[in-house]
C-alpha cells in the first residue's frame, strides 16, 4: 500500500516476489495493493497479469481487486478489456459490482468515444439496481461529446 501511494509499482512487485520466495502467504490485500500500484503507474498489462495469478495463488478476488484492474484498463484506453473484466466480475459471486466498478468501465468507454457502450452500461446499472452518481452521468455525457 505504501508503494502504491508513492508510485513505486516496481517496488510493490519486488515485495510480492520476495513474499512468494519466502513462502509468505499472499492475500487479497497484497494483490489489491500491487494491482493498484500498477494501475496508478499505467502498467495495465502487469495489473491484468497479477489479476490472472490470483487464482493460482488461491487468493479471493474482491471489488477492490477488480476495480483497480478496470481502472488500469481505463487509463490505458483499453475499453474492451475493461468491459470484459466488468462482465466477469458481474457473474462472480465473490465480487460485488458497484458504482465504482461501472464508473471505471464507463470512463474507459468515454476515453475511447464509445458512447453507445457507455449508454449500455448506464442501462445495465439501472437493471442491476446499482446506484448511479455524478461520476456516472458525467462520464456518460462526456462520451457523447467526444464523438465526431
Amino acid at each position: 500500500s505504501t508503494c502504491e501511494k508513492a508510485g513505486e509499482w516496481t517496488k510493490a512487485l519486488q515485495l510480492l516476489r520476495i513474499m512468494v520466495t519466502d513462502t509468505v502467504e499472499l492475500d487479497t490485500f497484497t494483490f489489491n495493493a500491487a494491482i493498484s500500484a500498477c494501475e496508478k503507474a499505467g502498467e495495465w498489462k502487469i495489473a491484468l497479469h497479477l489479476l490472472s495469478t490470483t487464482a493460482k495463488a488461491r487468493v479471493e478476488v474482491d471489488a477492490i481487486t477488480v476495480n483497480a484492474a478496470i481502472c488500469a484498463c481505463e487509463k490505458a484506453r483499453e475499453w474492451q478489456k475493461a468491459l470484459l473484466l466488468l462482465g466477469v466480475a458481474a457473474v462472480l459471486q465473490s465480487v460485488e459490482v458497484d458504482a465504482i466498478t461501472f464508473n471505471a468501465a464507463i470512463s474507459a468507454c468515454e476515453k475511447a468515444s464509445e458512447w453507445t457502450k457507455a449508454l449500455q452500461l448506464l442501462s445495465d446499472m439501472t437493471e442491476m439496481r446499482v446506484s448511479q452518481d455524478t461520476i456516472t452521468f458525467s462520464a456518460t455525457i462526456s462520451a457523447f461529446t467526444k464523438t465526431g
